[in-house]
C-alpha cells in the first residue's frame, strides 16, 4: 500500500522550487510500460507546462488536487481557451478528467500546489504527447508571458 501523506507532500513541495523546471513528480507506477500511470506533481507558479494532447495512442488523463490551487485549461485546435477549471479543494473543485486528443495544460496558481495524476500508459517518449505549435516550447523566453495571457483570458488575473 502506498500512503500519500503529509511527509510525502512536504518532501515533494520542498524539492519543487529548487528544480530547474519549478516542479517535481513522484511516480507510483513501477515501470514505463505499466498500463496505468499514477503520480504526484508538485508545481510552483513559475513552472510552465506546454499545452499538449495525447493521441495515437489515445490516452485519458485525470488530475485531482491535493494541495494548493491549479488551473487546468483545455484548448481548441487553434489555441483558443475552450474550457477550464480551477482545481481548489477549498472551493469544492477537486478534479478533472481530460479526454484523449484534447489540447490541455496546467498552470499552478499557488506555491506548493500538488496534483495526483492518473493517465493511461504505457509511456513512450516518441508518442506520449504532442506539443502545441501555437504555444511556446518549455524553456523559451515567452513561457511566463503565455501563462499570464491564459490567466487573463480566464479571468484569474487582470
Amino acid at each position: 500500500m502506498i500512503h500519500i501523506d503529509q511527509p510525502m507532500i512536504d518532501k515533494l513541495t520542498d524539492e519543487a522550487p529548487s528544480s530547474a523546471r519549478k516542479r517535481k513528480n513522484l511516480n507510483f507506477h513501477p515501470v514505463a510500460s505499466d498500463p496505468m500511470h499514477r503520480m504526484l506533481h508538485a508545481m510552483e507558479p513559475e513552472t510552465y507546462v506546454q499545452p499538449h494532447k495525447h493521441e495515437n495512442p489515445d490516452k485519458r488523463e485525470a488530475f485531482i488536487i491535493l494541495t494548493g490551487k491549479v488551473a487546468a485549461v483545455q484548448y481548441t485546435d487553434a489555441g483558443e481557451v475552450d474550457d477550464y477549471i480551477i482545481l481548489d479543494s477549498r472551493a469544492g473543485n477537486y478534479g478533472v478528467e481530460i479526454a484523449p486528443r484534447s489540447w490541455h495544460n496546467l498552470i499552478a496558481l499557488e506555491t506548493r500546489s500538488v496534483v495526483y495524476e492518473v493517465k493511461d500508459g504505457p509511456w513512450d517518449p516518441a508518442d506520449d504527447k504532442f506539443f502545441a505549435l501555437w504555444a511556446p516550447k518549455e524553456g523559451d523566453a515567452g513561457c511566463q508571458v503565455y501563462n499570464k495571457m491564459i490567466l487573463e483570458k480566464i479571468g484569474i488575473i487582470q
